[in-house]
């Protein structure tokens, strides 16, 4: 399934390494309601992420809150205590 062409592929995936990790999943859920069937599979490969990254991100979207409010992890940050 090739959705999108290949220049706008390229400025999705560049996009992509851009967000938060839990705007990444949710910017890959919407992308892959908008396909339709097929669309976890075909974005995940795309991103080069988890399929089930994705389907956290659908759950998220269709949460009443946000389950992430004013959590935001940076790159190579532990947050455990």
């Amino acid at each position: 399934m090739e959705a999108y062409p290949p220049d706008v592929e390229r400025k999705m995936r560049r996009f992509y390494r851009w967000l938060s990790e839990k705007d990444r999943r949710r910017y890959a859920a919407i992308e892959a309601e908008k396909l339709g069937h097929g669309g976890i599979e075909s974005i995940a490969r795309l991103l080069t992420c988890d399929p089930k990254t994705i389907r956290h991100g659908l759950d998220e979207l269709t949460a009443d809150e946000d389950p992430a409010d004013g959590r935001v992890r940076k790159k190579g940050v532990d947050d455990r205590p």
